[in-house]
């Protein structure tokens, strides 16, 4: 796919995200070398009353590589990530372009964020630069657990990244809630996540959606009345925008 240049200059990019990296999601995204103790995550809780727990051990692990991922995005020059900016709620999968240039150009990925959203930049940024770094080859540096993932099990695959790295920024940075992410790392947290990918997003993954429907009947109808309950909502794919 073509990316469209916005016209912004790569320095500002760069900055930018630099700048909402180092206000999220690390004390200093700078030292890649440096090792953060993080503090013991605490227990998020939605209007619902739903909870959320995870451990101190597993969100070190979850910074390391969030952390050292930050930082090639500022860092590396042979690609650049970009966004577009939209006044509403997004979730992470809109507006996903990836392109891969010939010879030394640089590739680069772009992908729709909320501005209004400070916190959920970097999320964003993260998802797109997976997806770009599958795209070039690159899965041995930033998704060794999917090598040979092709479509429905690499976009799982990612999202399970991006579930983790949300919830580490809600339950140890104090990120406030946002619901993409939150129905995101929510359903992740429950097992629903095959089920929540397969709702909000009915025109894509046909193959896989249909193997799993087989393979799991009712499931579709327990997600939703978890998702009812946990957020006083129908789930995205069975809610009007």
């Amino acid at each position: 796919m073509m990316l469209q240049s916005s016209g912004v200059s790569l320095n500002f990019r760069r900055s930018g995200v630099r700048m909402a990296v180092l206000a999220t999601l690390t004390v200093s995204a700078g030292c890649a070398a440096a090792v953060i103790e993080l503090p013991e995550p605490r227990t998020i809780v939605i209007h619902s009353g739903a909870r959320l727990r995870t451990d101190q051990a597993r969100m070190q692990e979850v910074n390391e590589w969030v952390t050292r991922e930050t930082n090639n995005i500022i860092e590396d020059p042979t690609f650049f990530i970009d966004h577009q900016e939209t006044a509403r709620e997004v979730y992470v999968w809109e507006q996903l372009y990836v392109a891969v240039s010939p010879g030394d150009a640089q590739d680069s990925a772009s992908i729709a964020i909320d501005p209004r959203a400070f916190d959920t930049i970097a999320i964003h940024h993260i998802y797109a630069h997976l997806h770009l770094m599958a795209e070039v080859g690159r899965r041995d540096e930033w998704l060794p657990e999917a090598l040979d993932a092709v479509e429905y099990e690499l976009e799982r695959a990612i999202l399970k990244r991006v579930s983790d790295a949300w919830l580490m920024g809600r339950t140890v940075f104090d990120f406030p809630p946002y619901g993409p992410l939150d129905e995101l790392t929510y359903a992740n947290e429950a097992g629903f996540l095959d089920a929540f990918t397969f709702t909000a997003r009915p025109s894509e993954f046909a193959v896989a959606r249909a193997e799993w429907a087989r393979e799991n009947p009712g499931e579709t109808d327990r997600y939703r009345d978890w998702f009812v309950e946990t957020f006083s909502r129908e789930p995205p794919g069975l809610r009007s925008r």
